[in-house]
């Protein structure tokens, strides 16, 4: 990392800045307000320009975080120059009272000021695992229960953090609070590391005057959802490498051995008394190299059509539909989804969150789009006066017990409450249902193992057999 650093990203980045410095220093007229962004723009770019400028948009695809640290963030502004007139153009600074206070010095007047790369910088952040993320929510909370300021508390979180990823937003999140955001306006501009939940619980708890609760529930909710997709990941992982497993151990066995035995069975081969069964292997043996080097290009190419088609609203529907739709996995995907959904919406509703905006969040981090779209019609008779069981019930998409817990909540007012037993009780459930399918998985897959090995040996004694007879 340290050489990346010394070597390519700060070379890159100063090459820019000193070779656009010398070509200013050389007389090439004013320029305009707008040309300040620390990179040269196309019209005035030259041959070393151009190469720095690649190296250093390279580099930022690979490391784009460690770039960020480099490069202050950009705002397009709109100002009024000395003699009146409309000058629009771009800035660099750390916050928006920088920039503000920058065009100022230099005889602009501002009249607005916006960040430009808010979607680019805070998308290409990579991903914080959920238990940092906990740790994160908790040692906050902990910070801002025990009196220390909302600044200061960010700083020492910033300073005690290792990852790369999480120190770069809390640092974004540092300077956008002590620009005058609130902390649930900074996080809101990192969706893809908080979320819609932890950011609009974030943002009831600042309103209502309980944040350090809000992030304890936040923190619980985080490390419980870590936890279940660890336990999910660790049910499949023997299965899936059993998979892969023999799949490389058939193929192997198909190019690498199968073929020393095609010369023992020439003579029978020619006079057409091989067995049916041992025709076919030596067959499939013999075009393997064939059929690998056209099914692997159509493999590819499916994989890229089918992430192309599922990111359509179509194809995810219809994924959605289908998962719903398995046998027995489909039962255990569907009680997954519910028990996120129900989950987040006791967590919002505990919080204080108005319960429309909660079912828009939990509907929408429910993971499934068919039952989705059975909560957006629920939201719809809310907002008309009727009560969430209704709704839920007509849809068909949750279990008449859930229904009926939920209808006996909303009678004695104790609906978040009684939204996390459902999810828990869910949970357990469907992990105790995973569980059993996976050990039921584990067996059949070996004994599809056994099977194929078996039939494989039969295909090359029987000729052998027939040679003895």
């Amino acid at each position: 990392m340290y050489l990346y650093w010394t070597f390519f990203v700060i070379p890159a980045y100063t090459g820019i800045q000193r070779n656009r410095h010398h070509t200013q220093c050389l007389g090439s007229g004013s320029r305009r307000n707008d040309d300040f962004d620390g990179f040269p723009n196309k019209s005035d770019q030259n041959g070393t320009d151009s190469i720095l400028y690649l190296l250093y948009q390279i580099c930022a695809r690979i490391h784009p975080v460690s770039v960020r640290k480099v490069v202050m963030p950009s705002y397009r502004y709109t100002a009024r120059n000395q003699f009146g007139a409309k000058v629009e153009g771009q800035a660099d600074a750390a916050t928006e009272a920088e920039a503000v206070a920058a065009l100022a010095a230099g005889g602009l007047f501002p009249i607005e000021v916006k960040p430009l790369l808010q979607q680019a910088a805070t998308g290409k952040v990579r991903r914080v695992s959920g238990q940092l993320l906990a740790n994160f929510y908790s040692q906050l909370a902990d910070l801002l229960k025990s009196g220390v300021p909302l600044l200061k508390s960010l700083k020492i979180l910033h300073d005690q953090t290792a990852n790369n990823n999480l120190k770069f937003v809390i640092d974004s999140i540092y300077r956008r609070v002590e620009a005058g955001e609130t902390l649930a306006e900074a996080m809101g501009r990192y969706h893809n590391i908080f979320g819609d939940m932890g950011i609009q619980m974030v943002r009831a708890g600042g309103e209502g005057g309980f944040l350090e609760e809000s992030l304890n529930h936040i923190a619980d909710y985080t490390e419980a959802q870590d936890e279940l997709k660890g336990k999910i990941v660790g049910a499949l992982a023997y299965p899936v490498l059993l998979l892969t497993a023999m799949i490389l151990i058939m193929t192997g066995i198909m190019i690498f051995i199968v073929p020393s035995f095609a010369g023992l069975f020439d003579d029978m081969r020619r006079r057409g008394e091989l067995p049916a069964a041992t025709e076919t292997l030596l067959f499939i043996s013999d075009n393997m190299r064939y059929i690998l080097t056209i099914a692997v290009p159509v493999i590819i190419v499916g994989v890229v059509w089918f992430r192309f088609w599922s990111s359509t609203h179509t194809g995810s529907r219809a994924i959605d539909r289908f998962k719903l739709r398995i046998p027995v996995a489909g039962k255990v995907y569907e009680g997954f989804a519910i028990a996120r959904f129900c989950r987040i919406l006791g967590t919002l509703l505990r919080n204080g969150v108005p319960i429309m905006k909660s079912l828009e969040i939990s509907g929408a981090a429910a993971g499934n789009k068919i039952l989705s779209d059975a909560i957006v019609k629920a939201t719809e008779n809310i907002s008309g006066g009727s009560r969430l069981s209704d709704p839920l019930a007509k849809s068909g998409c949750f279990p008449r017990t859930v229904v009926e817990m939920i209808s006996v909540a909303e009678e004695a007012n104790t609906l978040d409450t009684i939204l996390v037993e459902i999810s828990d009780s869910l949970e357990r459930r469907n992990w105790r249902a995973l569980d059993l399918a996976v050990r039921f998985i584990e067996p059949l897959m070996l004994v599809g193992l056994g099977t194929m090995i078996l039939a494989l040996v039969i295909s090359l004694m029987l000729p052998l057999f027939r040679m003895a007879g």
